[in-house]
């Protein structure tokens, strides 16, 4: 059996980058490594829902990949098998923060869980949702063409 080795930070940021819709959405790695990452992304008026909230959708998006980023630091690519979420508080801020935490990475399930902050104006974070995800690692990644 081969060992596994989870991506450095600089990977983790190229992964961030080649993910289209992490792109489209502005999620930025801000730390990796260890088991732990923290993702950030800007407020934006066009990802809210209709009563001015961040969306469910990204409020989801934002904690399965910090969860996934987070167990990636140690095994590698890995793919979720279940993800649930629990909506605290309505998600309004200048900036969100995602902290994702690898609790127990095996060699067939990796289980992480996050927390989702809203900064306000003078940067104070409040805690808006929580997630947790088991986490399957794939291998490693395919390449462009396929392979």
């Amino acid at each position: 059996m081969s060992e596994t080795h989870g991506f450095d930070p600089q990977t983790l940021h190229a992964v961030n980058a080649s993910a289209a819709f992490n792109r489209s959405v502005g999620f930025e790695v801000a730390a990796a490594g260890k088991g732990e990452v923290t993702i950030r992304m800007s407020w934006r008026d066009d990802l809210t829902q209709y009563s001015g909230h961040l969306h469910a959708g990204l409020i989801a998006a934002l904690l399965d990949t910090a969860c996934g980023f987070a167990a990636a630091t140690l095994v590698g690519p890995v793919t979720a098998s279940h993800f649930s979420m629990n909506c605290l508080r309505p998600a309004i801020g200048t900036y969100f923060v995602a902290k994702g935490t690898t609790l127990r990475a095996g060699r067939r399930q990796v289980f992480a869980r996050a927390e989702l902050f809203a900064a306000d104006q003078r940067d104070d974070l409040a805690l808006v949702a929580t997630g947790e995800t088991v986490l399957v690692p794939t291998g490693e990644p395919r390449k462009a063409d396929g392979s």
